[in-house]
């Protein structure tokens, strides 16, 4: 059986104040173990993100500047969550 384990982190909590993924991790397991595939992304908001959001993950609005938007690594993400 297949598995993705999935961890991110966010400019908040509240997706209906507009807050967004800025970090995707994911592993893959297979019949309970680890395989070597692996996927991870910061990803730019375009938006600041909440002082308290800041101070449990760390990353900063300037460090995610330069980095893509979702849509520009989406099919990439979804293609690793498929398979």
């Amino acid at each position: 059986m297949r598995q993705v384990v999935l961890d991110t982190e966010t400019t908040g909590l509240d997706p209906q104040q507009g807050h967004k993924i800025i970090e995707i991790g994911c592993v893959e397991i297979k019949d309970r173990r680890r395989t070597d595939r692996q996927f991870h992304c910061y990803l730019n908001p375009e938006r600041e993100i909440y002082e308290a959001a800041i101070e449990v993950h760390g990353l900063t609005t300037d460090f995610l500047a330069d980095k893509p938007r979702f849509n520009d690594i989406e099919q990439q993400f979804l293609k690793f969550i498929e398979g």
